[in-house]
């Protein structure tokens, strides 16, 4: 049987279907100008816009009136909010919690509790979209965030639901879902998700945001990290953790949705420890986090010497993990500290600085030099005596064009160095390989010269990488259709550079296995 609040979210399911309350209508109602003064939390150009369509139109349309209450988060005449959700009614709205009416008022008026956006994406399972319930942002409220807020979908969300390998899963865990997003993206390629988060509130509205959009694979669980699923284990983790490095200090806000409550990196290391013992065989990680670089006597402590120290830490059945992690940013401390005091929503001032303050001496007190942030890629080994894989790199700049974002490259990288790790030479030279479509290659001459002065292959999806080429590996790469064998081509490049074959093998084979690693080159299927 269904509950009153069921037949509620169908309602307004309904309605917001019937206003069309979509990314691409909002862009329609105030123009890509306004959508991007949007993004930089200034919602007069979208007001402005609306005011236009109104007045070229004589009436209010309903997805105008939603996107003034919703989105831009400003008090609605009360008639135009029934007008827009005559399914649901404002009742109903109230009853749901998304909107409370200011009485007494003349004329009648309603304010909106929360945010509610319309979101569009494209994965690996085509395009689709959601309508995201989150608490009311800094521009909304009028003053900075309360440390409870439940944030809705940022640039960390897009990065990580970006991230997340498409891969067929039966049980899927995203570990602090707040608004529950991850957990979404995950139920589109998972049997059965579990979500947990610290925050009732969170969980509360990930359960509205589940069911408002028809997902009823995930099930949510109140608690700290890995507490809600003890002794249980799961084919794929994700999480956005809140990982943002915050004093322990006194009069220090302490949001939710960003700080774990830890010391320094401790959160990210919590999340990294566990993993293991939360993963089936197999199983994957995909987490984003910050890590310190921290000064040690004269010296600066790399910070991926410390990351390690995170994946040789001895598990339950003492399985090292492989790890895929790739460092994106590195800030000072005082850029760290400014990017996340703005984040809270305070401004320059008093209380800016004081807040400054405390960030330098919490980094000082640690000797912390600077942070990065990055993406980390966690496996638990298929079987032991494996040796494990360890990739940490470095890629400020390189990013390819993905249209379906990057989850699809990296499970397509790790297949690949899975198949490479376990060929032999021997095996690797009777191998059929061929170029991935999204490879070019790029030559420069001297001007009048027949022979090329420089090469270099570019990867156009993926992390964009570009590797030089000799005239040896350029050859190499250019017979890769999957008709000849590896061993078949250095045999003909031997003749025809006039080198010897076993040199050329010695040569070739290992950056081979790099190209396959980093996707330029694809294994036989």
């Amino acid at each position: 049987m269904e509950t009153v609040t069921s037949v509620l979210i169908e309602r307004l399911r309904a309605d917001l279907a019937a206003a069309n309350f979509s990314v691409t209508a909002l862009t329609g109602l105030w123009g890509v100008e306004a959508d991007a003064a949007l993004q930089r939390n200034q919602r007069v150009p979208a007001q402005r816009g609306l005011a236009a369509l109104r007045q070229k139109l004589g009436r209010v349309e309903p997805s105008a009136t939603l996107a003034e209450l919703f989105v831009l988060g400003l008090p609605v005449a009360h008639a135009d909010v029934a007008a827009a959700l005559p399914a649901l009614t404002v009742a109903g709205a109230e009853e749901l919690g998304l909107v409370c009416s200011l009485v007494p008022a003349e004329p009648a008026r309603v304010r909106p509790l929360v945010e509610l956006r319309p979101y569009s994406f494209l994965d690996e399972f085509g395009a689709d979209s959601w309508w995201i319930v989150s608490d009311l942002g800094e521009l909304a409220l009028g003053h900075p965030l309360g440390e409870s807020h439940v944030l809705g979908i940022g640039g960390a969300s897009r990065t990580l639901s970006g991230l997340i390998m498409p891969t067929p899963a039966g049980r899927v865990l995203d570990l602090g879902t707040g608004c529950g997003i991850q957990a979404m993206h995950a139920s589109r390629h998972a049997e059965h998700v579990v979500a947990t988060d610290i925050s009732e509130r969170a969980l509360e509205l990930a359960a509205l945001n589940a069911a408002l959009n028809g997902i009823d694979t995930i099930e949510f669980r109140l608690g700290s990290l890995f507490e809600p699923v003890a002794g249980e284990r799961f084919d794929h983790i994700i999480s956005n953790p809140p990982f943002v490095i915050t004093p322990r200090t006194p009069g220090v806000p302490s949001y939710e949705y960003r700080d774990g409550g830890l010391v320094g990196d401790a959160l990210v290391e919590a999340v990294v420890r566990g993993a293991a013992d939360h993963l089936t065989p197999g199983g994957v990680a995909q987490l984003l986090g910050n890590w310190e670089y921290r000064a040690a006597a004269a010296s600066v402590t790399d910070a991926f010497t410390r990351l390690e120290a995170w994946l040789d830490a001895p598990t339950a059945d003492a399985a090292p993990l492989d790890a895929w992690i790739i460092e994106r940013e590195v800030q000072l401390p005082s850029e760290y500290a400014e990017t996340w005091i703005r984040d809270g929503g305070t401004r320059p001032g008093a209380d800016f600085d004081r807040l400054y303050g405390a960030w330098l001496d919490d980094f000082a007190s640690r000797g912390v030099t600077r942070v990065g942030f990055g993406y980390l890629l966690l496996r638990r080994p298929a079987e032991t005596g494996l040796s494990a894989l360890r990739r940490l790199e470095r890629l400020p700049d390189a990013l390819g064009h993905n249209p379906t974002g990057l989850g699809s490259h990296l499970a397509a990288c790790l297949a690949a160095h899975d198949w490479q790790a376990a060929t032999d030479d021997a095996l690797l030279l009777r191998a059929h390989l061929t170029v991935a479509s999204d490879v070019t290659e790029e030559r420069h001459f001297w001007p009048g010269q027949d022979d090329p002065t420089l090469m270099t292959l570019h990867q156009g999806g993926g992390f964009g990488r570009e590797v030089a080429l000799d005239t040896a590996l350029a050859a190499l790469i250019g017979a890769c259709d999957g008709d000849l064998n590896v061993g078949a081509i250095i045999g003909a490049l031997a003749q025809l550079l006039d080198a010897e074959e076993p040199a050329l093998i010695a040569e070739l084979l290992p950056r081979i296995r790099e190209l396959l690693d980093d996707g330029f080159l694809l294994p036989p299927a």
